[in-house]
């Protein structure tokens, strides 16, 4: 296990390097500890550097209890008594802190676990804040964590413009490779935000190192990424966001398991089997979610279970499902269609792969995966070539 040390930790260890003036606002939390496993909000409150006035939730809320797509109020802090102000309220426009909001704020702090696939909202909430703080005059600080599944695996295809939302701000891949911290550089820098801008970096972490691989605790960001085994899934199957198929929502295994009530397990097996994916084994199953799709159903389906996360490929596998299941049950596949973050002008799948592709080619057609896969070099190598100038580790 390596010894790895959070940005905040070295931020709190020497704040003048990086904190600009005297009161501080916190973007956080739940997952927002510090190597003495204390909060955040606690080390602020109480040092003698600066003064911590008012705090600011993502998705999730402070304390990551709400779910997905639930907009969640402002407030106050039960524990610090401080003004909370929510970042994932009822509106699109709520997404982004108004810059009156800002007012009496010498900088701007984040501090959040992300967890490496372009479908996870807190880095657009921390871009959004950087682009207010740049109209503000504020400065913003990103303190870094890892990227819990690897730093040096990249998957999939980039965002077109089009179908840019909450879930696909940036044309990043769906398993980009990057941390928060080298994230924020590059929406700064290539992405053109512009704000004054501190990173603070870990020490200890390096491109190749799973979460489980540092020292650090795992916090489970949010009410449906549980486990680390979660977040290696989430880049494929968080596409099963974007159909009337259950992602697992409602039960202990959140994209780990899918499924619906007219699926043959061992049939989606025996097709899944065929297709020869690397590092993952496919298992018939069933479940009943308790809320969410299909809740108080029972569902056939698979759980995936990665046998080797080296050679595993999220992406890939995740397409390889959905398009099994169209192609075995044609009458009930149905794409979902209700409105999704805030869109509803273009279908939520459109939206989470980043283009019609998927849904207009891929999965109708015929297309060999090896295809479909080799269909992403060319925009994963430009983006890989973006990124180098970013990096941090």
């Amino acid at each position: 296990m390596n010894r790895t040390i959070s940005g905040l930790d070295n931020l709190l260890a020497n704040p003048e390097r990086h904190i600009k003036g005297k009161t501080v606002g916190l973007v956080v939390n739940h997952t927002s500890l510090a190597g003495d496993h204390r909060h955040s909000i606690v080390h602020f409150r109480s040092h003698p550097k600066f003064v911590l006035k008012k705090l600011f939730a993502p998705e999730h809320g402070l304390y990551g209890v709400e779910q997905d797509m639930v907009g969640v109020g402002g407030g106050r802090d039960p524990v610090s008594g401080l003004e909370v102000v929510s970042l994932y309220g009822n509106e699109a426009e709520s997404l982004s802190p108004k810059p009156e909001i800002l007012a009496g704020l010498d900088t701007l702090v984040f501090d959040i676990q992300d967890i490496g696939s372009r479908y996870y909202t807190f880095v657009y909430t921390m871009a959004n804040c950087m682009r207010v703080c740049r109209e503000a005059g504020i400065r913003m600080v990103v303190c870094d964590r890892p990227n819990p599944i690897g730093g040096d695996r990249m998957e999939g295809n980039l965002v077109g413009e089009a179908w840019r939302s909450f879930v696909g701000q940036y044309p990043l891949p769906n398993r980009h490779g990057m941390t928060a911290g080298e994230l924020a550089l590059l929406f700064n820098g290539h992405f053109g935000v512009g704000c004054d801008l501190s990173v603070v970096p870990m020490r200890g972490w390096t491109r190749s190192l799973w979460h489980d691989e540092t020292s650090l605790l795992w916090v489970a960001p949010s009410p449906n990424m549980p486990t680390l085994a979660t977040a290696a899934v989430y880049p494929g199957m968080c596409l099963v966001e974007g159909t009337g198929l259950s992602e697992g929502r409602g039960t202990a295994l959140p994209f780990e398991q899918t499924g619906a009530p007219y699926i043959d397990p061992r049939e989606l097996t025996r097709a899944l089997a065929e297709e020869d994916l690397p590092g993952v084994y496919f298992r018939p199953h069933y479940f009943k979610p308790t809320f969410h799709k299909w809740a108080g159903k029972v569902c056939g389906g698979i759980q995936l279970h990665v046998t080797d996360r080296g050679r595993f490929k999220p992406v890939l596998t995740g397409v390889a499902v959905l398009r099994a299941i169209a192609r075995l049950y044609p009458r009930d596949f149905q794409w979902r269609a209700e409105p999704y973050e805030f869109v509803g002008d273009r279908p939520a799948i459109d939206l989470l792969y980043g283009n019609p592709l998927l849904r207009e080619r891929h999965i109708p057609g015929d297309t060999p995966l090896r295809e479909i896969e080799e269909s992403w070099r060319e925009e994963l190598a430009e983006f890989g070539r973006t990124r180098r100038d970013y990096l941090l580790y």
